[in-house]
């Protein structure tokens, strides 16, 4: 008889690409399952009712069912609803499945859209419902006019993704006291996209745990997944205490380690977003204990906003070179730790944007600024990486045009004192920034959202670290962090 994971990879091999790409599905390890399976509590439970939506062939349903054979507290009558909608992967997972029937569960497999089925059972069906959620969902993007958006609307959810759909709606499912464990993109932590998201997650349960692995794409390194994932376990409506937070490389948990910590370190009492933080070490938290890190960008006069030249609309009044009436247009390929470099021969973008009166309302009057790139690639070290607009560089020039990429501190649109661009600059590019924004951001987006929700040094602290920076000429890393660790 084949393994789990034999039949997983023998059934991935046979799924087209595209095909997993369009369902937005991946199979999970059994490793990772059987981990995801021992985060459920030991509880005395007569009637057990679990439930893994995009099922796929099984995984985490078996992981769930091993584990409560080996348990010491067996239930009275324990039944299994699985949901999936590929023809294949329903063959296999009755088949993999058919081996527990009657032995150790009942089984019910749904063949419908779980979004259709959920919706459902949640408006006409009040007695389906369930005690122990383990789920993998899909992870693909939700059109706002989709049927499964307006769908969605009808039970209260308003969300922009299948998984944030899948783990809401499976929430809303869970009976009084119930559990949910769920492998998901860590993406739902920040950002105005998924606030409703986490608003229903706040409000219907309580995080008991999260698990991070710090290796991107290992959670599904055999399906080349280089989405960051993070593992959740929820409690619907009980009351929110301390969090675990466990860490592992990678799906073999070979190195896991855990720390508990207290609520208010995992989502911060006057965030009105309501991010969701990952501390993954008291260094790494640092940040938040230091009394002089703590001004908002309103408390030091800034402001911080997306560069607002986007090429595709206005592209007939993109140059490849400066020209007469033309100012310096910037991309994030301009800017360097070491500074500008403009213009750029042999540029793929622009290097230049035509000055008149309709592009007058996206340009910046010539000044210091600093600037932030809003996408790191993958392979990046760093999150956050900062830079200094030097307006010299730039000659005569009366404006400056930001591309859409880009993040600008700015003071009402206006340049700002050159050494707090350059204090500003070195504070979002040290260790420990870097590090606090990956508590709450899991991908490669740096957004401005993102940005006014850190806090900062006040603006003369700032000043006298520009001060530090212009005087040193270069410096390294360490020299950055130790100026920066002087603050207390």
């Amino acid at each position: 008889m084949m393994s789990i994971d034999e039949i997983r990879l023998s059934v991935s091999r046979a799924i087209p690409d595209e095909l997993k790409s369009e369902l937005g599905q991946y199979m999970t390890p059994s490793a990772t399952a059987n981990f995801m399976a021992s985060l459920f509590s030991q509880r005395n439970i007569r009637q057990l009712r679990l439930l893994d939506p995009g099922a796929g062939i099984g995984a985490l349903s078996v992981a769930f069912l091993d584990k409560l054979a080996r348990s010491d507290n067996h239930p009275e009558t324990v039944s299994t609803t699985v949901c999936e909608i590929d023809s294949t992967m329903r063959k296999e997972l009755a088949g993999v499945l058919s081996r527990y029937v009657g032995y150790r569960t009942d089984i019910n497999i749904e063949s419908g859209d779980f979004i259709e089925t959920a919706v459902n059972w949640l408006q006409f069906d009040t007695e389906r419902r369930f005690t122990h959620v383990i789920m993998n969902p899909p992870y693909k993007k939700i059109s706002r006019s989709s049927r499964h958006r307006k769908l969605l609307r009808n039970v209260g959810i308003e969300t922009v993704n299948l998984y944030s759909a899948f783990v809401a709606l499976a929430l809303k499912l869970l009976s009084w006291g119930g559990e949910l464990v769920a492998i998901i993109p860590r993406s739902f932590c920040n950002g105005p996209y998924y606030k409703a998201f986490r608003d229903i997650i706040l409000s219907h349960s309580a995080i008991r745990h999260i698990h991070l692995f710090e290796s991107r794409g290992k959670a599904f390194k055999d399906d080349h997944v280089l989405q960051e994932n993070i593992i959740i376990k929820l409690e619907r409506s009980a009351v929110q205490s301390e969090v675990v937070v466990s860490y592992s490389s990678d799906d073999k948990f070979n190195d896991y380690t855990q720390k508990a910590w207290p609520f208010s370190q995992i989502v911060h009492k006057i965030d009105p977003e309501r991010f969701i933080h990952i501390p993954t070490s008291e260094d790494q938290n640092r940040i938040t204990n230091v009394k002089e890190i703590c001004h908002t960008l309103g408390d030091i006069g800034l402001e911080v906003s997306t560069g607002p030249v986007v090429e595709f609309r206005v592209k007939e009044f993109l140059r490849k070179a400066p020209e007469p009436n033309t100012v310096p247009l910037l991309y994030p390929s301009h800017f360097s730790h070491d500074g500008n470099v403009w213009p750029i021969h042999n540029h793929k973008r622009p290097n230049a944007i035509v000055n008149n009166d309709t592009t007058l309302k996206w340009l910046y009057p010539i000044g210091y600024y600093c600037v932030v790139k809003r996408f790191s690639s993958k392979e990046e070290k760093r999150r956050i990486t900062a830079s200094v607009v030097n307006p010299e560089l730039f000659g005569s020039a009366k404006a400056i045009g930001f591309e859409n990429h880009i993040n600008v501190f700015h003071e009402a649109k206006s340049p700002i004192q050159k050494t707090l661009a350059y204090g500003l600059a070195a504070f979002l590019n040290t260790t420990v920034v870097d590090q606090y924004f990956r508590m709450f951001n899991g991908h490669t987006q740096v957004n401005a959202t993102d940005l006014r929700k850190l806090r900062y040094p006040s603006r003369e602290v700032l000043e006298e670290l520009g001060k530090w920076v212009l005087s040193q000429g270069s410096f390294s890393q360490d020299k950055l962090d130790a100026k920066i660790g002087e603050l207390k």
